[in-house]
């Protein structure tokens, strides 16, 4: 069945490096009181189902969705959590809708990664328990190989990586919600310690604790409750090789391939010169101008220079990462792609304050699962019906 779907309501909390003064629950309680009253909706009354993201291993429990029903009114209702990326989450609400079953469905995702003392050792419980596990290295590893490969095969070179960082950093200091807007220079970033060569410290995003709500519904309903529905016109997921030994290293193709399906859906063929703004996953600086390239927003090898001359900045021709991006508001764990889906949204609804784009109407937002996974989704939105 064919039906629009629309997000109408949004709410958020965080973004801080640690949060000792409340737990998941209450930032997850708080986010969804402002999502909800955001989209005019109550939860027990016209929210007919729930989908939370997370991942069992970082919370620290089994069967997580067992924990989410009461801060999120829930109670008595169908929840199911995605372990993926906040866009799998995101996506699967959206198919929810879809299927003419539902007509309103809110997604949750969160972090609480000041919880985690060696979060390594979780990212390493996802590589192969035969061959890769047992060499006891870090998993940053895999970063630092494929952005090794990525330079290159591309040209792209450390230096344009850093120009990300210092990019990244800078817009977040117009987002009130990120935890680490700095100025910085990129020759900050080649100075910082090595992590995994050439991958130096400040080419990681740093992590951050926070919950992203968001309220979809379908087009009847949006019209019905919603002055400023924002309208999902495409959205595409993919996964590449789980192995590390049979994957291509240097170029995204789950990104392609997702950003192929999203852009067929939506109808567009040219992405850089349909979209006015995209917000993709930076969890590594390498891995932004990667995205950019294998979504199509320029031509293979251009990522970096770009950056250089300043074309995705705020005031440039294709801004990127005006959030500030992981980089700047801090790695979210798995709400990382919602983080950038809110991004999108705000801009789209003009909230974007400070770093607003004028005159935007349609906006992309991709997501990555992160170390060791090949794994992402892309969601296309517009702030017009009438356009889509």
């Amino acid at each position: 069945m064919s039906r629009e779907v629309a997000i109408i309501g949004v709410g958020y909390t965080g973004f801080r490096a640690l949060t000792p003064d409340v737990s998941y629950k209450e930032l997850m309680y708080e986010a969804a009181v402002k999502a909800y009253d955001d989209a005019g909706v109550d939860p027990r009354s016209d929210i007919e189902s729930f989908v939370t993201v997370a991942e069992d291993f970082t919370e620290g429990t089994s069967i997580f969705d067992e924990y989410v029903p009461d801060q999120l009114g829930a109670v008595l209702k169908p929840v199911h959590t995605i372990a993926g990326d906040g866009l799998h989450g995101f996506i699967a609400a959206y198919m929810q809708i879809l299927t003419g079953a539902l007509d309103i469905v809110a997604v949750e995702a969160h972090s609480k990664a000041s919880n985690i003392l060696t979060p390594q050792h979780i990212m390493a419980y996802a590589m192969d328990p035969v061959f890769n596990r047992p060499l006891g290295a870090n998993p940053h590893f895999i970063a630092g190989l494929e952005m090794n490969l990525f330079l290159s095969e591309t040209g792209t070179t450390r230096e344009q990586c850093a120009r990300v960082v210092a990019k990244n950093r800078r817009h977040a200091l117009y987002n009130p919600c990120a935890a680490f807007g700095a100025t910085i220079e990129p020759e900050d970033v080649l100075a910082s310690d090595t992590v995994a060569w050439p991958l130096a410290r400040l080419d990681i995003s740093p992590h951050a604790d926070g919950a992203i709500v968001v309220v979809l519904a379908s087009k009847q309903r949006a019209e019905e409750l919603c002055d400023l529905p924002v309208w999902v016109t495409g959205a595409g997921w993919c996964n590449d090789s789980f192995s590390l030994e049979n994957r291509d290293w240097s170029s995204a193709v789950y990104a392609a391939k997702a950003g192929e399906m999203a852009y067929r859906m939506a109808g567009i063929r040219s992405p850089w010169q349909e979209l006015d703004f995209a917000e993709v996953d930076d969890t590594f600086s390498y891995k932004e101008l990667q995205h950019m390239e294998a979504l199509r927003l320029c031509r293979p090898g251009e990522a970096g220079v770009l950056v250089e001359e300043g074309v995705t900045e705020l005031g440039g021709d294709f801004p990127i990462n005006t959030s500030g991006g992981s980089l700047g508001m801090g790695n979210l764990l798995d709400a990382s792609g919602l983080a950038r889906l809110l991004e999108v949204i705000l801009q789209l609804r003009g909230e974007a304050g400070q770093r607003q784009i004028p005159d935007v109407t349609t906006g992309m937002a991709f997501g990555w699962r992160g170390l060791p996974t090949t794994s992402g989704a892309a969601v296309i939105l517009s702030n017009g019906y009438e356009e889509v």
